[in-house]
């Protein structure tokens, strides 16, 4: 965990007390000596003592949680911290095609104005094939952005999200744009002449 937070950068930690080697409190000093301050870290741990929760916050941590950890609580906690740490990222950022505009952060996607109800991979997929207009992508470049963790996915998935992605966004040539599949490769859009 150390080697990796020394090579990528991360926009919030969220540390367990009982880690592997080292213990939580010792990854948290690190992270307060190595890594910005502005760096939101939420403690959890089952360890419920007043002791236990001031020595938690005295190392560094920006809030505390005790196991067992409830989910909405958990995702309520770390999007308070977000805003905080990140005031003026909260405005919504929009990436527009032609007419598609894509909200990374809310995984909404407009069409002419009109909401396209999309699953998160289908989101995913769209907005790396709208990233990558007019490019050739792999089916194993595809698999690792969209199923990064799962690439044990059958290849029958990806072909079932192009076929709903290209269905739900309607990239038919009528429309200004084409999703075909490269043979023996994988998929490109294409922007094309209505």
């Amino acid at each position: 965990m150390l080697n990796q937070l020394r090579r990528e950068s991360f926009d919030m930690l969220i540390i367990d007390w009982q880690v592997p080697d080292l213990s939580g409190a010792d990854v948290l000093l690190w992270a307060r000596e190595k890594l910005p301050p502005v760096l939101p870290v939420l403690f959890m741990t089952s360890r419920s003592g007043e002791d236990d929760i001031v020595a938690g916050l005295a190392a560094g941590a920006d809030d505390y949680m005790i196991k067992p950890i409830r989910r909405g609580e958990l995702v309520a906690r770390v999007q308070a911290l977000l805003r905080r740490a990140y005031p003026t990222q909260n405005t919504i950022e929009q990436i527009q095609f032609s007419q598609y505009i894509f909200e990374p952060r809310t995984g909404r996607l407009l069409a002419n104005g009109e909401l396209i109800e999309l699953t998160q991979k289908e989101f995913d997929l769209a907005l790396l094939l709208f990233r990558n207009l007019g490019r050739p992508l792999s089916r194993a470049y595809i698999l690792e952005a969209v199923w990064s963790r799962d690439v044990e996915i059958p290849s029958r998935t990806m072909d079932t999200h192009v076929s709903r992605v290209r269905t739900k966004l309607k990239l038919r040539p009528e429309h200004g744009f084409r999703l075909a599949p490269v043979y023996s490769y994988g998929y490109r859009l294409e922007q094309v002449a209505s």
